[in-house]
């Protein structure tokens, strides 16, 4: 220290602590100046990493790069407006159904993948469709691995694929979501072929009208995973069609299955093949 600061501080203390005061108050600042900077600068590096590495494949504006497919119509047709964009999300509405009368759809994204993950928000919302079935009650879900919309026959209920299926709670009792059904498709669990239609995940249940967040890794013909909140929830390998061909790739596509929906966000990243 310096003697001549001693020297003040022993002559006069309340002085000298007021000096340090102002030097430790100075000092704050600039430490809470390079957290904020060093703070602000990784949000934008993340950010940034998020541009360039992740797809929208919903711009959050429009149905642009999508095509519809409802059964009983051409691919292409909109029936009854089905499909709209609202806030900022897909709309799945039935406001101009009479009677729902098993008109499932489908809406498809433009590219097929096969190495990818990807993310979706959703929520249900309101009543039924008059006319839907009962196991369709607060039920969509995301086709992987599928045929073309322009493939499909005028009366396919469902395309050929890998269905990640969301189920909303319904108040009260379990209902898992993320679960797993197989249109036109079988896949391998525990090295043993399955021919059941669905299976269940182990997930939570998710009530009411509240948003969730489900991610799924697509290992091309070898593994896809579901996952919420980072928990592998279902797991399964060698998706493939009924006559055994292995799926390597295909449609990504939004389900309409009598009750309403929201898609908020819609968005993938490539993997890499694993060479393993």
């Amino acid at each position: 220290m310096n003697p001549l600061f001693r020297c003040f501080q022993s002559r006069n203390p309340v002085a000298a602590d007021a000096v340090a005061a102002n030097r430790y108050f100075h000092l704050m600042k600039k430490v809470q100046l390079l957290i904020t900077s060093f703070t602000f600068s990784w949000l934008s590096l993340f950010a940034d990493d998020h541009k360039k590495n992740w797809i929208q494949l919903f711009n959050g504006k429009d149905l642009e790069g999508w095509t519809i497919k409802i059964r009983g119509h051409d691919a292409g047709i909109n029936h009854n407006d089905t499909f709209s964009v609202k806030d900022g999300a897909i709309h799945v509405s039935y406001e101009k159904y009479k009677d729902f009368n098993k008109t499932y759809g489908h809406i498809f994204y433009k590219t097929p993948f096969s190495h990818y993950l990807l993310r979706i928000e959703y929520r249900f919302l309101g009543e039924q469709a008059p006319g839907g079935e009962d196991w369709a009650l607060r039920n969509s879900g995301v086709m992987l691995h599928g045929q073309t919309p322009e493939s499909m026959t005028k009366d396919q209920d469902f395309p050929n694929s890998i269905e990640v299926q969301f189920l909303g709670g319904t108040g009260k009792g379990k209902r898992t979501t993320a679960n797993l059904c197989t249109p036109g498709t079988d896949v391998m669990m525990d090295n043993k072929l399955l021919r059941k239609h669905c299976f269940k995940s182990n997930s939570e249940t998710y009530h009411g009208d509240q948003w969730v967040t489900v991610e799924i890794e697509v290992r091309g013909s070898k593994s896809i995973k579901h996952m919420i909140d980072g928990k592998t929830v279902l797991a399964y390998t060698q998706p493939q069609l009924d006559d055994g061909t292995l799926l390597e790739s295909g449609t990504i596509s939004l389900q309409s299955e009598s009750h309403p929906v929201e898609f908020r966000k819609v968005e993938l990243k490539r993997l890499g093949k694993s060479k393993k």
